[in-house]
């Protein structure tokens, strides 16, 4: 998240910065002291001061010496930013700003509260812009504008995916070009048997079967190629799916907790299958062909220049027309699949919680009112997907109709230039079959900004997971340390919500054997100091010490194998009991899986399932009791 905008040059000038006194944080907030919404001012932060302007004034400025507090609060609908004076014992509200502003002006203000305590170590906002900085676009769940991006940036992105398969493209290039070629041979051969055959009525029934020969086996082959392109396609597809979602699974396992957890689970699964195999249906249905097609219409219009100019420039005139018609929707086009995409990420979501959750849904009878809810959420999205339908369907009919109608001219001029000996009957024929050569793909062509869109949307979201860097990773020299148990909270700080403090300077030692217990109401943070000792998330402030080390010293993968946790949460995988006790080890020996459960009071109950340790337990667990 963006936490140094640009300040305006006559702003800064009201500031008379100190040589060497760079501004740190410079966040904007936009309620202004009337109560009006717009550019109402910036709160800029250096390693000495705290300035707050309103309009093109300077409204406040403080040095962080002697501010107490520095604190942004959430209201309804909007915030506020907080400052208390040691001398004044009453907080002053010197900011206030839509929850468009909140979280990156709580970062603003924790960084300046670290830059009064010495600390010089740059806030880390994790979270993520919900809207583009440059055109003010809601981001569709990506951290990248596509508007902003541009094309190049997308056709780079689609290369990155598929540059492995450099030899499955050209194979796939070669078979479109044999495919094409052979078609655009046949109107040939054909206006040579009408013009020297037909037309002068001079061959023998001889002449005729090797025409028909020739057709056939040109047919023929024709057919093979198309399978064997066909059948390219479809396998380059399918490879290319499972490699780009094999990668997608790899990355997640990946990424921090915290991106996981900041997606609905449907969203995640919806990326993972029907984004990757949307790419796959581009391969296989629209780029192979979309290079056989250039092919074509290359072809035919070199060819149909070459026979007559006049009837090719006639033949062509109103595909301008339909270029532009196209070139108007496209925006609409892309605007209304991605509401079609987010519709369906909903319904997959919703979907996925009540299945995982039938067990409570069924204890509460609430079957009636969560099928309710997704029907309505069914109903929203059978309402934009027929609306979409809708919209191509009627779209693509008129562009077909306006781009084929130079047909209807070149059969006009045609048949006047047969009729006054200028043209033969078979060249009217070739002429006319490269026109419908023409205008077939282009009309295919025409279904490209709609399968371009559907593609780019999900690109788009493939490329969020696998660009998405992890907030934990093993440093350079990362330190691989046996555990010996000592635990050290060393004035910690963290926040699941960069304004929503959890623990605020904790204080804790735990030397290696001893046992505690954390009392306290729910949300006070047990679990999350838990959370942090798992190392599932970085301390904001202040150090967590393992036996002296800082955490984030240590391999993660080390430190993460020689941990055991009871959670909160009963989970278990679908499958057996035997695998799902070796899951934190699974070159476990039979003796210290039995050992393991012994020690968790378990055996015994285990032993009482049909089929002991080979007991297959569902998602979850739900085949045995809570217990």
């Amino acid at each position: 998240m963006e936490l140094l905008f640009e300040l305006p040059r006559q702003l800064k000038e009201l500031l008379r910065l100190d040589r060497g006194e760079d501004i740190k944080y410079c966040v904007p907030y936009d309620i202004a002291e009337d109560g009006s919404l717009g550019e109402a001012g910036y709160i800029v932060v250096t390693p000495r001061r705290l300035f707050i302007t309103a309009g093109n004034q300077l409204a406040y400025e403080w040095k962080l010496e002697e501010l107490e507090k520095i604190k942004c609060e959430p209201l309804v609908n909007n915030g506020i930013l907080l400052v208390k004076e040691y001398k004044q014992d009453y907080e002053k509200r010197v900011a206030r700003f839509t929850m468009h502003h909140l979280t990156r002006i709580s970062f603003a203000a924790k960084g300046a509260e670290r830059l009064r305590d010495k600390n010089y170590r740059p806030v880390n906002a994790k979270e993520r812009e919900k809207t583009c900085l440059k055109c003010g676009r809601a981001l569709p769940g990506t951290k990248k504008c596509p508007k902003c991006d541009g094309r190049l940036v997308t056709v780079t992105k689609f290369w990155n995916l598929v540059k492995d398969y450099k030899l499955g493209l050209l194979l796939m290039f070669l078979f479109s070009g044999g495919t094409t070629i052979l078609n655009l041979y046949i109107p040939e051969y054909q206006k040579h048997y009408v013009d020297n055959i037909l037309k002068t009525k001079s061959g023998t029934a001889q002449d005729v079967l090797t025409f028909v020969g020739v057709m056939l086996a040109l047919t023929i082959a024709l057919v093979i190629a198309e399978v064997l392109k066909n059948w390219w396609f479809v396998s380059l597809g399918a490879r290319l799916c499972m490699d780009i979602r094999r990668k997608m699974y790899h990355k997640i396992q990946e990424l921090s907790l915290s991106f996981i957890t900041d997606k609905r689970p449907g969203e995640l699964m919806n990326r993972v299958s029907q984004d990757t195999r949307m790419i796959q249906r581009f391969m296989q249905e629209c780029f192979g062909h979309m290079f056989s097609c250039i092919i074509t219409m290359v072809g035919a219009i070199a060819i149909m220049l070459s026979m007559n100019v006049t009837m090719t420039l006639v033949s062509v005139v109103f595909l301008p027309i339909v270029f532009i018609i196209s070139t108007a929707f496209r925006k609409n086009i892309h605007k209304r699949f991605h509401l079609q995409w987010v519709k369906s990420d909903k319904i997959n979501s919703s979907l996925q919680d009540v299945i995982s959750g039938m067990r409570v849904v069924k204890s509460f009878g609430k079957e009636q009112e969560e099928s309710e809810k997704f029907d309505q959420l069914s109903e929203e999205f059978a309402a934009v997907q027929q609306r979409n339908e809708i919209f191509w369907a009627s779209l693509y009919p008129v562009l077909t109709f306006v781009m084929s109608m130079g047909i209807y001219f070149v059969l006009y001029l045609g048949g006047r230039n047969v009729l006054g000996g200028e043209m033969t009957v078979g060249t009217l024929m070739q002429f006319s079959a490269y026109a419908w050569m023409l205008y077939g793909p282009l009309g295919w062509m025409t279904h490209l900004p709609r399968m371009i869109t559907q593609m780019v949307t999900s690109l788009e979201r493939i490329c969020d997971v696998l660009d998405e860097e992890p907030l934990i990773i093993n440093k350079e020299n990362a330190i691989d340390h046996e555990i010996k148990g000592d635990v050290e909270f060393k004035n910690v700080s963290f926040g699941y919500r960069s304004y929503e403090p959890v623990l605020e300077k904790i204080d804790l030692k735990v030397k290696r054997g001893e046992m505690i217990g954390l009392v306290g109401a729910s949300g006070t943070g047990k679990s999350t100091m838990i959370n942090l000792i798992m190392h599932l998330y970085e301390v904001d402030d202040g150090e967590l010490l393992i036996d002296g080390h800082n955490i984030n010293d240590l391999n993660i993968e080390k430190y993460h194998s020689q941990l055991g946790v009871v959670l909160q949460e009963t989970f278990l995988f679908s499958g057996t009991i035997y695998n799902n006790i070796r899951f934190a080890k699974p070159d476990a020996t039979e003796e210290e899986i039995i050992r393991a459960s012994k020690m968790a009071n378990a055996h015994d109950f285990i032993c009482k399932t049909p089929d002991g340790y080979n007991t297959y337990v569902g998602e979850h667990g739900h085949n045995l009791s809570g217990g």
